[in-house]
């Protein structure tokens, strides 16, 4: 909107916060001396991540969701079916990953199967050659690669929160 700068600052002054931040040009919510500061930031949502069967990949920012700053995330993506839902991550939440190809051992992770994304939890037996990718729904089985089919099996990140709206 093409707003004069005399009102923005005016309109700013009235509501308490700085010109900037009533734009959106800054990310710092109200500053009261009784109230933590929140800073925050913005994530792309680069897309869906099955919570059931894997879905397609895809690498488009549909998106952005903001984020407190103290969430060492890199994206979100939004979760779509039930697989999750004994970790309280539901169908339409948005998950925000931090970016690394390794996870320990019961770390929820978005991992990509062939092309297709899901979030599970994470089990890797490199001794073994398996890898155990469980839900966390006791109506889906955990799925299980051996051998070869790591080969097409890459973690993109560990889930590190999550946001979800109130029902």
């Amino acid at each position: 909107a093409n707003i004069p700068h005399d009102k923005i600052e005016k309109l700013a002054e009235v509501l308490g916060v700085t010109p900037a931040s009533l734009m959106g040009w800054e990310e710092d919510v109200y500053s009261y001396d009784n109230i933590v500061k929140i800073t925050k930031k913005r994530l792309p949502i680069i897309g869906n991540i099955a919570c059931g069967e894997p879905i397609y990949a895809q690498e488009e920012h549909e998106s952005f969701a903001a984020v407190n700053s103290d969430i060492d995330a890199t994206f979100c993506l939004r979760a779509k079916g039930d697989s999750m839902t004994g970790a309280r991550i539901h169908d339409g939440d948005i998950v925000f990953i931090r970016e690394q190809s390794m996870v320990d051992n019961g770390n929820i992770a978005a991992v990509v199967i062939n092309d297709e994304a899901t979030l599970k939890r994470v089990y890797y037996y490199p001794d073994e050659g398996k890898l155990i990718l469980s839900p966390e729904n006791p109506k889906y089985a955990p799925m299980v690669y051996i051998g070869h089919e790591l080969e097409n099996i890459k973690i993109l990140g560990k889930a590190v929160a999550f946001q979800s709206s109130v029902i």
